[in-house]
């Protein structure tokens, strides 16, 4: 059986591993030896206890003569004078192969589905390295994911980083469910592949995501890496550079379109905090590592396109914004890295709205790049803005309303109030396991869009106005065009 957490097949920073015996200091997850020579950053490391259990590790910092190695099983057990530390000469590596779609792993790619370590593929160093912003070609291509909101409003670009920011006790996992059992790349299904890192997730999540999956029947295109919070911190770190790697041996050595999905990113920067905390650095922001910028952008920049390679990275980090606060450093600092944003609200929430994503607070800035004629739909673009146009209106009148009561609005301020409830409830709402084609998206749009009377759609021009837009019954009962064009 092959290992799937084994030596890169890079250049060794020395030709033989070296062991040590003992540690100074065990501060989990750290262990401190010192003495040692010739150790390099990121080698792969080779902890074993007293009782001869092994566990890996990488080295995260060398002072003089003295490394600290992150031990990626815990430290629980390890002590000062038994240790023995076998330093490897490699960076951490992990076995990738097309194998992995249908199988559950681990954080660190060790299978937890009682299935066999993966065969063949490739040994590749999970660091990885961000694209080269010369090789890059630009995100085109529409994904569709059955999801009006996203897909009519915040469409989600092949090769594109598109965050979900939402917050604790919302239905974010359910709809990373939805997006992983309905998302397709239309007319390249067969080439088409999902994984999924959740890090700090309950056990009761990690269960809920697997047989959500195997009871759609859709795992086989799947990939799962599970690290629950009761797994180290350092695997909860390791979990989402793993998944990434396997996606880039899938995307660009056997040209597939690969959807990552990673949640919950808070939950991985809180990890990050408690491993600086534990190195004694300095803290910045909320107590978070001044290079936490960095080490995510080092994670989203790994997505994308390559020019010359058929396949693709699409990235969705889905992260909870502690109290609601879209200013917390981690959305905060996403948002910089990343092309857009889909908001999740509470308010929409607590009204039963489901997904209860805020339509004013979302973008997705490659959206034009992908969507309208020859990819979707000629109107896509058109309806979208029209649709965003109204629904700025809403609130104003809303506030209006509770003043005044609606009652004394005029009968335009009672339609824009209208076409506001029918936004939310039949366009932004749908079901959990209902899956909309885009043909259905923006036909549902136009029907939102013609609560309102046609000189207020002003963004829409009369060709696809008299193409799209649903009419009432005349006096001769002759029905309006058929929104599918």
């Amino acid at each position: 059986m092959t290992d799937p957490i084994a030596s890169s097949p890079g250049e060794p920073v020395r030709d033989q591993p070296v062991q040590y015996v003992g540690v100074d200091r065990v501060d989990d997850p750290l262990v401190f030896i010192s003495g040692v020579h010739g150790v390099g950053y990121d080698e792969t490391v080779e902890v074993t206890d007293n009782e001869g259990r092994r566990r890996p590790g990488t080295v995260l910092e060398v002072h003089g003569d003295t490394a600290v190695v992150q031990v990626l099983g815990g430290t629980m057990g390890l002590s000062g004078a038994g240790t023995r530390t076998r330093f490897l000469g490699r960076p951490f590596a992990v076995r990738v192969s097309q194998d992995m779609l249908g199988r559950v792993f681990d954080g660190l790619g060790r299978p937890i589905d009682g299935g066999p370590a993966p065969y063949g593929g490739e040994l590749r160093e999970v660091s990885g390295r961000p694209v080269n912003p010369a090789a890059r070609a630009y995100p085109t291509d529409f994904i569709q994911t059955g999801i009006s909101v996203i897909d009519g409003s915040n469409s989600l670009i092949r090769g594109q980083k598109l965050p979900v920011f939402s917050g604790s006790g919302m239905p974010h996992d359910r709809l990373v469910a939805q997006i992983v059992r309905q998302a397709t790349l239309p007319g390249r299904e067969e080439s088409f592949a999902v994984i999924l890192a959740a890090m700090g997730i309950k056990n009761d999540e990690a269960d809920f995501f697997r047989r959500s999956f195997e009871d759609a029947g859709v795992l086989a295109k799947v990939a799962l890496f599970l690290s629950p919070a009761d797994t180290p911190s350092v695997e909860r770190v390791q979990t989402p550079r793993t998944a990434l790697t396997l996606a880039e041996y899938l995307a660009f050595e056997r040209d597939m379109h690969v959807l990552v999905l990673m949640t919950d990113m808070t939950n991985y920067c809180d990890a990050l905090r408690e491993i600086s905390s534990a190195r004694d650095e300095i803290p910045a922001r909320k107590g978070y590592p001044g290079h936490l910028y960095s080490d995510l952008a080092a994670l989203y920049e790994r997505a994308g396109r390559i020019k010359g390679s058929e396949g693709s990275i699409t990235l969705m980090p889905i992260l909870t914004m502690p109290a609601d606060d879209i200013s917390h450093p981690v959305p905060d600092l996403t948002g910089y890295i990343t092309e857009g944003q889909i908001v999740c609200d509470r308010g929409l929430f607590r009204q039963g709205v489901y997904p209860p994503v805020a339509a004013l607070l979302s973008l997705s800035r490659l959206m034009k790049d992908g969507v309208g004629k020859g990819s979707t739909r000629e109107d896509h673009m058109d309806i979208s803005n029209q649709l965003y146009a109204a629904y700025s209106r809403v609130e104003s009148v809303r506030g209006l309303a509770s003043v005044i009561g609606e009652e004394e609005l005029s009968p335009m301020d009672r339609q824009v109030l209208a076409f506001g409830d029918a936004f939310e409830r039949e366009y932004v709402h749908q079901g959990e396991q209902e899956n909309r084609s885009i043909e259905q998206t923006l036909d549902l749009a136009w029907q939102v869009a013609g609560v309102l009377p046609r000189s207020e759609l002003a963004r829409l021009d009369d060709e696809l106005l008299d193409r799209y837009l649903p009419r009432d019954d005349g006096a001769d009962g002759e029905q309006g065009p058929s929104m599918s064009g």
